[in-house]
């Protein structure tokens, strides 16, 4: 598996990692035992980052990886978590009493003194221009709290004023096949600041694994189910905000692109997105040890080449970008 920086981080981190939202039971009921079982299998096949937050089921997400680490004391993993969202979305509840109490409850589930990276979870644009916030992250990196901290952001602006923070280690912003705009100036501003880049939702929820089709369904507890037009958090987060029938209509024209290089289409999606200039690292999500694995191989996969960036890029603008580009 190869590895790369992750920006101000210092840290070199697996160019695939692993996503652990679903490890919390919000994309459907998860028992202890298969969480463990991704785990193991991520970093049985390189994978040396876990992404979570201190939401993902209520910080289940974050026990399970602390109980995994347990049971590996040799193994040498860097663990980003996020605060942000366990309070209503105002720039007042981003304070230093809110920050000291989110991170010491992430420090307890994860069983640590310091934090490797906390990303501020997704926050309102008002909190990201709030200097005052920055200062209070500078202030607990500098008590230890935190070794370094990022922005998970939801649109391409976000990311531009996240970038321009000095001490800003890294961002988190959706990048796969339906979402292309980061590509024209969020991850040439990553590269000249040296900030990493963590990209999410490289699979489109799924869509772009090639499995899905218009007559899918998820259950009750997915936010495939419940969040399709943003009833629950941003609908970008679902499907890339992508219109699930046109979303498996495009997906079957990238199965047909990756086919022709001898891909699965996960495996080409994975792939292509780790290999855009700009990303340091991706994090698809695994409900299962063999997809862990799976997503795992897509590090190795040889270059795929301005060819293959051209067709996703035509497959994009011909189907998808009227409706997503603007809007993130």
């Amino acid at each position: 598996m190869p590895s790369r920086v992750l920006g101000r981080t210092g840290r070199a981190v697996s160019v695939i990692s692993l996503g652990t939202w679903q490890l919390g039971a919000d994309w459907g009921e998860v028992r202890p035992d298969d969480a463990r079982a991704v785990l193991e299998a991520s970093a049985e096949a390189g994978v040396t980052m876990f992404d979570t937050a201190d939401v993902y089921g209520d910080g289940r997400s974050e026990q399970c990886i602390a109980e995994f680490l347990a049971a590996h004391p040799g193994l040498d993993t860097f663990v980003a978590t996020k605060m942000g969202r366990r309070a209503d979305q105002s720039l007042g509840n981003y304070s230093m009493a809110n920050f000291r109490a989110w991170t010491d409850r992430s420090r307890s589930n994860l069983r640590t003194d310091t934090l490797d990276l906390v990303q501020l979870h997704c926050p309102p644009t008002e909190v990201i221009d709030s200097d005052q916030v920055f200062d209070d992250l500078d202030t607990l990196v500098a008590e230890g709290v935190m070794a370094a901290y990022g922005v998970s952001v939801e649109t391409a602006d976000q990311a531009l004023a996240a970038i321009a923070r000095p001490s800003v280690a890294s961002v988190q912003i959706i990048i796969n096949a339906f979402r292309l705009k980061p590509l024209e100036r969020v991850l040439p501003a990553a590269l000249e600041a040296g900030v990493g880049i963590i990209a999410r939702v490289p699979l489109a929820s799924g869509l772009l694994s090639g499995r899905y089709d218009e007559s899918t369904t998820f259950a009750a507890d997915d936010h495939r189910s419940y969040n399709r037009h943003g009833e629950a958090f941003d609908r970008g987060e679902t499907f890339s905000g992508v219109d699930y029938d046109e979303g498996v209509r495009a997906a079957r024209e990238f199965s047909a692109l990756a086919a022709a290089r001898g891909l699965s289409p996960a495996r080409a999606a994975l792939a292509w997105v780790a290999q855009l200039d700009g990303v340091t690292t991706v994090i698809p999500g695994a409900r299962s040890p063999e997809q862990a694995r799976q997503n795992a191989t897509a590090g190795s996969v040889p270059p795929l080449g301005e060819e293959f960036t051209a067709a996703v890029t035509e497959l994009y603008d011909r189907r998808l970008k009227a409706s997503v580009h603007d809007l993130w």
